[in-house]
């Protein structure tokens, strides 16, 4: 189907006016310039990275593969695809927080063998968990910085928010809002 020149215009305009409103909503966390970075600590292999993991407006495939490396299932070894919004996320808490200290992970990406292994062990991890799919994390932080993650993170309502006082961690993820206390 041919489309004319009017409509083509039309539809561009209305694309980059969508663009910029989304832009707008997102705040300043999530701006079109500069830089998103994140700094993880493995607690199970003891590896570390500082990534830039998004530079004006995209976000840069070297830095994503080494962060999914990471955040691998240390158990198997496997790496997954972590979920970019996942990232956005903890970016915004860690701007939120003013925080300059590295995210302790506890475990990020799962592989199914893992995840029903884990979940026959302990009635705390979901069969369908979202650790499979790239879009859960499980982090600490020492001393207070936990408390004031877990009231930063419920308050940006950004996906699920685990608090797991026994363990020291708080979960995160991309689906919807909901809280809980395990």
């Amino acid at each position: 189907m041919k489309t004319s020149p009017v409509s083509t215009g039309r539809r561009r305009l209305l694309t980059l006016g969508l663009g910029a409103a989304l832009a707008t909503c997102a705040g300043p966390a999530l701006a079109v310039r500069g830089e998103r970075r994140l700094a993880f600590v493995n607690l199970h292999t003891g590896e570390s990275l500082r990534a830039a993991y998004w530079q004006d407006g995209y976000y840069v495939a070297d830095e994503i593969t080494a962060i999914n490396h990471l955040l691998r299932d240390h158990r198997s070894g496997e790496a997954g695809m972590m979920e970019p919004r996942l990232l956005d996320l903890l970016f915004r808490l860690q701007q939120g927080l003013g925080l300059e200290r590295p995210y302790e992970v506890i475990s990020a990406y799962r592989s199914p063998q893992t995840n029903a292994l884990l979940s026959q062990a302990s009635t705390g991890v979901a069969k369908k968990s979202l650790h499979m799919e790239g879009r859960a994390i499980d982090v600490h932080l020492p001393g207070d910085a936990l408390q004031h993650l877990l009231r930063a993170a419920r308050q940006l309502r950004g996906g699920g928010v685990g608090y797991y006082p026994r363990s020291d961690f708080i979960h995160l993820d991309t689906g919807p809002f909901r809280t809980w206390r395990g």
